[in-house]
């Protein structure tokens, strides 16, 4: 593993010396690559592209982020290795351009365009020092067959309990691997305490980077989502047809709506931040399913004029 490192740390000097003057499209591209972007854009735009495709898009994502905390306490314990989130939407998005395109380079250019993006996301957590190079891919690897797997099997059509039993099985197994490792001698905070005794400004160090963050978001996450997904707004524009047009403000709105929602407030207090941050991302599908698609139908139903027979 030692010789792993090496390897890795070496590839990063050289990036890092070789490719300084791009430090700030590292630093955005990197931040492209961050899961809270998914939650934030990705996941709303595949969603008002296709309400399968968006809702296996947040499965993916929570499930490989959690995926991504448990193995990172047992293999890989200085960071957690990237993950590809959006492999369930890109999976299905070229194949869909595919059967439209008559020319060849068009149907190549989403896998193109994803493959560089992958690439790129990669690199940049190499080049800041978040992951080593195997941990990016495997991150890679293992999202993808994820991917693969689950997008064909997508739960949609679920009772409420079964999204409530899923947000309850990621706390409570999270829960129970933490305190055994714990009990067993094993530190697994212990890069966050190294970070506060020799970090210049300790502010800097985010609350999202303690243990059970990623978990309140997504055991969060999946709860939200069945909620959003049995209630009557949701029901309401389900069977509706959204245009483009109406698609579009979908996206603005929830955008204008997540943005203020993901930066309100961050108690200082870690337990008040765990639950706040489990409530917050429980509304977060059902204001992209179900809350602003209600909206946008009702008032373009409520600006339609009426149609008068002759």
């Amino acid at each position: 593993m030692e010789s792993t490192l090496g390897v890795g740390i070496v590839i990063a000097e050289a990036l890092q010396n070789q490719l300084a003057w791009l430090e700030n499209v590292w630093l955005w591209v990197t931040f492209l690559g961050d899961p809270k972007i998914l939650f934030l854009f990705y996941f709303p735009a595949a969603y008002y592209a296709s309400r399968r495709v968006g809702i296996a898009v947040l499965w993916i994502s929570l499930i490989t982020e959690w995926l991504n905390l448990i193995f990172k306490w047992f293999l890989f314990g200085d960071r957690p290795f990237w993950w590809v989130h959006e492999s369930g939407y890109y999976s299905q998005a070229p194949a869909q351009v595919a059967t439209r395109a008559r020319s060849r380079w068009v149907r190549v250019m989403p896998s193109l365009a994803y493959c560089t993006f992958l690439l790129a996301v990669g690199l940049s957590r190499i080049f800041i020092l978040a992951h080593f190079p195997h941990q990016v891919l495997a991150g890679l690897i293992t999202g993808a067959v994820l991917g693969w797997l689950m997008t064909p099997r997508v739960p949609v059509e679920r009772e409420l309990s079964f999204y409530g039993l899923t947000a309850l099985a990621l706390m409570l197994g999270t829960s129970l691997i933490y305190w055994t490792l714990f009990t067993l001698g094993l530190d697994l905070s212990w890069s966050i305490s190294l970070a506060f005794k020799w970090c210049e400004r300790p502010e800097w160090i985010h609350m999202d980077s303690r243990p059970f963050a990623s978990l309140s978001r997504d055991s969060g996450a999946a709860l939200g989502l069945g909620i959003a997904l049995h209630s009557p707004c949701y029901a309401q524009v389900r069977r509706a047809q959204l245009g483009n047009g109406q698609k579009i403000a979908c996206l603005v709105l929830a955008m204008g709506l997540l943005g203020p929602l993901d930066w309100l407030g961050h108690p200082p207090q870690i337990s008040l931040f765990y639950i706040f941050n489990f409530l917050k991302y429980t509304l977060w599908p059902c204001l992209v399913l179900a809350l602003v698609p209600w909206a946008v139908h009702m008032f373009s139903a409520q600006e339609a004029p009426p149609i008068h027979s002759s």
